[in-house]
């Protein structure tokens, strides 16, 4: 696969690999299976060694269930449970078998049938999703999948004693769109479309990662100002991004005034968005070889900046000096740094853990390279520190935005890029909310085989749990929105 360094191996070998990665200090990054023929299937592994600036692809065709590595890597155990739903391709010792993303009784969209573990686990009448009570005093409350206002359907079962929370058990894929199947078939081309649709406040970050994918597939070269515009659009994106998450942090605090300062910052921000491109989610711009048409960002662009980083400002110290705001957010929903890298937490969640890791400056792409920043890590892991990383991350992508005014030169913003028939390629983006990966594969016909997404929200949705056992209800919310999760990012 073009982009990164594969290599063929036995299945086996796999655990092995594994615990030598992890004992490097690299990170196991994700798992996914695809049909290079109806009766074959191919699983690759994706990783980044602790040296900074290329991946590791490991490929294999198992005969018969693969063994699981999630008792090594915990993050990979949801991307071999997806496998096990999507594929009917069983793992052998998975420590949680059962379903994850389909009903019990839908058979596999990609074809095979139920892995024997998962078979075995239902036939035991093994708890598919919760625990068991042990104590009579223990209360269950059961939340969702319909939630108040305009939030995303997911059901929360929480088993408490009072306030305190003893186990939360989410259920996020009521409304699984299979994003990933409906790429098939499509002319490369085409497929940014469908990318930019995967989640709505994620356009650019999807559609870039996945034009990169298919630019690693072909070999082609992005002319230098396209490279330049899209790290102008996806730090425009970062920012309305990052003001929204302010606006309903606040809103759980209950900070009326705070919600309605964040969210019209939020709504000037996307203004800008429409003046420059016509889209206020800057949609439509990006193709693979890089845009589909040139921006005109004149002076008044960096004016706008400059007076909306002052408004940022202005809020974001309003908030900090906000006693009853802060009080909330301080040691709420501590992430330890341990469990962010074993379940695999990315973007904002892990740095506010300690976590130093931005694929922006470790593994750069479009103009990131050129243009040097300092990456925002904190390490107390609660909620306030969750929100101390984006409010530094908008001070930064106003930066960032300006650099490239002061560089852009005129030229081409586009090139020829044909991927070639039976060619792969490796996109990635650091969206608002972490690490974006496209594994694409073209077919012989020349169209999409294959499109494997890894969103941030989907690891973040596994990470989110263990901040809130042991916690309190009336936490909850301001909990949740200080992962600035969506289900949509998650439940592709």
């Amino acid at each position: 696969m073009n982009g990164t360094e594969a290599e063929t191996i036995a299945c086996e070998r796999m655990p092995e690999i594994a615990r030598e990665l992890f004992a490097s200090g690299g990170r196991m990054q994700m798992v996914y299976a695809w049909r290079p023929a109806p009766d074959a299937i191919e699983l690759g592994y994706l990783a980044s060694p602790p040296e900074s600036g290329r991946f590791l692809l490991w490929r294999c065709r198992p005969e018969g269930e693969p063994p699981s590595l999630a008792a090594v890597w915990p993050s990979l155990g949801w991307y071999e449970r997806e496998i096990m739903d999507l594929f009917g391709l069983g793992f052998r010792n998975h420590p949680e078998p059962n379903r994850l993303v389909m009903a019990e009784d839908i058979p596999p969209p990609f074809g095979g049938k139920a892995g024997a573990e998962a078979k075995a686990a239902r036939e035991a009448d093994l708890p598919g999703r919760l625990p068991g009570l042990a104590a009579g005093e223990v209360q269950t409350l059961p939340f969702g999948p319909v939630r108040a206002d305009v939030l995303e359907s997911a059901e929360f079962t929480f088993f408490y004693v009072g306030e305190h929370i003893l186990h939360y058990q989410p259920h996020l894929f009521f409304k699984h769109r299979g994003m990933e199947q409906r790429f098939a078939g499509l002319a490369p081309a085409a497929g940014v479309v469908l990318a930019e649709r995967v989640s709505g406040v994620g356009s650019v970050a999807h559609g870039l990662a996945y034009c990169q994918a298919i630019e690693a597939a072909a070999g082609c070269e992005v002319p230098e100002r396209a490279l330049r515009l899209r790290v102008l659009l996806a730090e425009l994106e970062r920012v309305y991004n990052h003001l929204h998450y302010f606006g309903h942090l606040a809103n759980t605090t209950t900070l009326k005034v705070g919600e309605a300062q964040g969210k019209l910052l939020e709504e000037r921000a996307k203004q800008i968005n429409a003046r420059l491109t016509g889209s206020r989610l800057l949609r439509g711009l990006l193709t693979p070889g890089g845009l589909s048409r040139d921006l005109a960002p004149g002076d008044w662009l960096g004016a706008l900046l400059e007076s909306l980083r002052a408004e940022v400002l202005r809020y974001l110290d309003l908030l900090e000096h906000s006693a009853s705001h802060l009080d909330r957010l301080i040691t709420t929903g501590r992430l330890d740094p341990r469990v962010a890298l074993d379940q695999g937490a990315t973007g904002p969640v892990q740095r506010a853990s300690g976590i130093d890791r931005d694929l922006r400056r470790d593994h750069p792409y479009a103009a990131y390279a050129e243009l040097p920043f300092a990456v925002a890590v904190r390490s107390e892991g609660d909620a306030y520190a969750r929100a101390a990383v984006r409010a530094a991350e908008i001070a930064t992508s106003i930066a960032l935005m300006q650099r490239v005014l002061g560089v852009l030169e005129a030229g081409p913003v586009r090139a020829s890029c044909q991927a070639p028939p039976g060619s792969a390629g490796l996109g990635w983006a650091e969206s608002p909310r972490g690490t974006l990966f496209y594994a694409v594969h073209v077919g012989a016909d020349g169209r999409l085989a294959r499109v494997k997404i890894k969103s941030p929200s989907f690891s973040n949705w596994r990470v989110f749990p263990f901040t809130v056992h042991e916690s309190n209800m009336m936490d909850y919310a301001i909990n949740e929105a200080s992962f600035g999760l969506t289900i949509a990012g998650c439940a592709r």
